[in-house]
């Protein structure tokens, strides 16, 4: 009587004990500390159009920061059909019946084991016999093991919605720049097909010119090669128009089809740019948080492998009616209950075990380094997007300032080639350097652009 007494009271201060041995694993996962600053490097040094407070552009709605109306259109054609978005929308489904999963693994399990059996011995009569027991099974979870699993699987759910709007973010990102991408094709196209008019009525006066004896046919042929050059460049900005066009409309979704779209001159975005402070990549970068919640994740596959080392306590029991050989079937029989505690301890599997352990501590540091890496990335992205801003706007000027001087230099060399100062092959090399600089400035235009959605999507913006 006093073992039997003795087992019990074991039996019930095991668990305690047990709690208090793998205390460690119950520990809720606590974000490592990060060093943010300089995250940025310099951005206050560059330019007085950045805010040097806590505002940030990543709490813009996207339909608030790009108001262009047939933009707006594209972005939620995307968010719609966008093939990748799509799944990791389906994504967080899964990670939420994972979840539900490792819930319903606290509860206990419930079933019926029916089982009948018909048997006869040396041609005697047949005996049946069967039984019909509820069977249920709990285990305890006195070392954390369905803990820490549910604890992974919601730490897997916030990973798969912060990829969600990690995805969400790339997209907005990458339709608004295949978008300006089209209307800095359109501009560009607009001047070379005006440029490759001026230069065929210079082929025409190059050519009544040498007829009059006032010029030779090296002119002539310079000026027409001017405007193969220029055709040809046609050809390649329509080609760049089609392939952007098409690749704009796999990303929404679409067949390949034109796009409907304003022009480059209408848009209107910030001036000023605000970047917050490092410290806020943590919470608005979706792929900062996707690589802690991975991280977290695999700090909760660590003390799932350290549960593996302490006793398992499972409670079964069998309520059913079984009846006695050889009676009929119709006959309800005899109930029966039966109830086992069994506690299982590893003995022979501790190498495995610890196998387990270090594979998943290293698999700990593995997200730990990718979580850090993550945060210098988004910095950096950052850092490059604010002077990719700043220097457009510097080189704007610049250019502004080139393209007057050029236009100039195309009248005067006129002048001077009206008065027999200066040859025709001056005039189409001023013209020549004109449309280069006209062309560029387009470009740089779009650059800026760029740098603001760059910045956006790298500050977390639109997600």
């Amino acid at each position: 009587m006093k073992h039997t007494f003795f087992i019990i009271r074991l039996l019930i201060l095991l668990p305690a004990l047990l709690c208090l041995a793998g205390c460690n694993i119950y520990r809720k996962y606590e974000r490592p500390e990060v060093n943010v600053a300089g995250l940025y490097r310099d951005p206050y040094s560059i330019t007085d159009t950045l805010h040097s407070d806590t505002l940030n552009m990543a709490h813009i709605r996207w339909d608030e920061m790009f108001t262009d109306d047939k933009l707006q259109h594209l972005i939620e054609t995307g968010l719609h059909y966008n093939a990748d978005l799509l799944t990791a929308k389906l994504r967080i489904e899964e990670a939420e019946a994972t979840l539900m999963a490792s819930r319903l693994a606290f509860l206990p399990s419930l079933g019926i084991s029916a089982e009948g059996t018909i048997s006869s011995f040396d041609g005697s009569k047949a005996a049946k016999t069967w039984q019909l027991p509820f069977v249920s099974s709990w285990e305890l979870d006195l070392a954390g093991r369905l803990f820490n699993a549910s604890r992974g699987a919601y730490a897997s759910l916030i990973a798969s919605e912060a990829y969600r709007r990690m995805v969400q973010s790339s997209l907005i990102a990458n339709i608004a720049n295949l978008y300006y991408t089209l209307l800095m094709l359109d501009q560009q196209l607009e001047i070379s097909e005006s440029t490759l008019e001026i230069w065929e009525d210079n082929v025409r006066v190059m050519e009544a010119l040498k007829q009059a004896g006032m010029t030779n046919e090296a002119g002539v042929v310079q000026s027409r090669a001017n405007v193969y050059q220029v055709e040809a460049s046609l050809y390649d900005l329509r080609q760049q128009i089609r392939e952007t066009e098409n690749a704009l409309a796999i990303l929404l979704g679409y067949t390949p089809q034109y796009i409907e779209r304003n022009t480059l001159a209408e848009q209107q975005l910030p001036d000023s740019l605000q970047a917050g402070i490092p410290a806020q990549l943590l919470s608005n970068r979706p792929d900062v948080q996707y690589a802690e919640m991975q991280l977290a994740s695999a700090y909760y596959a660590t003390n799932q492998a350290r549960s593996a080392f302490y006793p398992q306590l499972t409670l079964s029991g069998t309520l059913g009616w079984i009846n006695s050989a050889g009676t009929a079937v119709t006959n309800p029989g005899k109930m029966v209950l039966s109830a086992v505690a069994s506690l299982t301890q590893p003995l022979f599997n501790r190498g495995a075990n610890i196998a387990n352990l270090r594979i998943a501590k290293a698999q700990q540091e593995e997200a730990l380094i990718s979580f850090n890496q993550a945060l210098l990335t988004a910095g950096q992205e950052v850092s490059d997007a604010l002077y990719q801003f700043e220097a457009s706007n510097e080189r704007i000027i610049e250019y502004n300032a080139q393209i007057e001087e050029l236009e100039k230099a195309v009248v005067y060399t006129q002048a001077l080639f009206r008065t027999g100062d200066a040859s025709y092959l001056e005039i189409l090399t001023a013209q020549q350097s004109l449309l280069s600089a006209r062309l560029t400035e387009v470009n740089e235009q779009y650059n800026r652009l760029q740098a603001i959605v760059n910045l956006y999507k790298a500050l977390g913006g639109g997600s």
